[in-house]
């Protein structure tokens, strides 16, 4: 039995926490007391402890004690969090999707002899593990993800509900948008190209521009075309290019009455209620990747994997933190078991380009009701 660390007592946190104490010793560390009691609540199986990961010398030396560390902080406490964990020759999988290029800690991890999994989510995550794999069977032309996680009773103004803290979620609507076109990066703003896709048991949504690509710009750059972009209700787009046009995303403080406040904090603070996903309030995940390639025949095959996941009533587990969190438990048990020997920083891909392990995730999946839909079609080019 693993000794095995989660930082942060999240939604996603708690959900891998309660997944991987079945087979492990496990502990969940965060700054916030409440959210460690509700999780010990849940699972009197885990042992919690308060820990604050900005402090990099009682971070270093307790994540120390355990076998893996599983990083579930917010995006902007990522980067360095990360580096400690690295810096104290522990292995780990990372889903805080910071902004910062993880691929900047490659040597640091190899030098530590650390396997530092990143970006090990369902969209950055098993999408680019699909990708991988396939990248092994056939030379691919094209890749598209459009992924997005969403209530069943649609709100107004903002039809929309979040897992996350909104500072996370804002951050997709702020950081500029790459995708590859031509064999080229191309940067664009977020919240662009809007097209509506129809979706079975949804009906319409509306897809944007959004920074999902990350590590797949600099592990596939042989691929000419590939792009992701994040799925919402109709309606959503415009009220949130709204609200960012009129300066609510600006993190530069302005002065009310007296006091320097932050645009972006006052708005984080304001939707944090808004978006709060209610304890037992029903949501969905939706994934739709695209995957188009020429196989060894030289014919051109379109290979599409859907994804419809739903609050899980049972186990009281929203979707979002289903995808997101059972994904990087799969890839912790495989770790756990052996099974994948590379060391440095290492994007998802990389998992999915080694069958076993390809397999390995998708069947952990499946045995948690997540399940993959997949068709394939001959493209005809003329």
């Amino acid at each position: 039995m693993s000794k095995v660390i989660i930082l942060g007592a999240g939604m996603v946190g708690s959900a891998m926490a309660i997944d991987l104490a079945k087979n492990h010793k496990v502990t969940v560390a965060d700054l916030d007391k409440n959210a460690l009691y509700k999780v010990k609540q849940k699972c009197n199986r885990l042992n919690i402890q308060q820990l604050d990961v900005t402090n990099k010398e009682i971070l270093q030396t307790t994540v120390g004690q355990y076998d893996l560390v599983l990083c579930a902080v917010p995006g902007f406490l990522g980067f360095e969090t990360l580096r400690t964990i690295i810096k104290a020759e522990r292995n780990v999988i990372d889903i805080s999707f910071f902004p910062e290029n993880a691929l900047e800690l490659d040597e640091l991890a190899r030098s530590k002899h650390v396997t530092a999994i990143v970006d090990c989510g369902i969209a950055p995550g098993m999408d680019n593990i699909l990708l991988g794999y396939h990248n092994e069977k056939m030379k691919i032309t094209g890749f598209e993800c459009l992924v997005g996680g969403l209530p069943k009773i649609r709100k107004w103004p903002f039809y929309y509900k979040s897992p996350f803290s909104p500072a996370d979620v804002i951050e997709e609507y702020i950081r500029p948008a790459r995708y590859v076109e031509n064999g080229k990066v191309v940067v664009r703003e977020p919240l662009t190209d809007c097209d509506y896709v129809v979706f079975d048991k949804v009906g319409t949504l509306e897809s944007f521009n959004s920074d999902g690509l990350r590590t797949l710009i600099h592990t596939m750059p042989h691929i000419p075309y590939m792009k992701e972009k994040t799925l919402r209700y109709p309606g959503h787009v415009e009220f949130i290019r709204g609200l960012k046009t009129s300066g609510f995303f600006h993190d530069r403080k302005i002065e009310v009455k007296g006091n320097l406040i932050s645009p972006l904090d006052f708005t984080s603070k304001i939707l944090f209620e808004d978006w709060k996903l209610g304890k037992t309030e029903e949501e969905f995940t939706l994934m739709r990747v695209t995957i188009t390639g020429e196989k060894m025949d030289g014919e051109t095959e379109e290979i599409v994997y859907n994804l419809h996941d739903e609050y899980d009533s049972s186990s009281g587990t929203s979707s979002m933190a289903r995808t997101t969190g059972y994904t990087a438990t799969a890839v912790a048990n495989l770790l756990l078991e052996g099974l994948f020997p590379e060391k440095g920083i290492i994007p998802p891909e990389w998992i999915g380009r080694r069958e076993a392990c390809f397999n390995y995730v998708m069947n952990y999946l499946e045995e948690r009701n997540i399940h993959f839909s997949t068709s394939s079609s001959m493209v005809s080019l003329v």
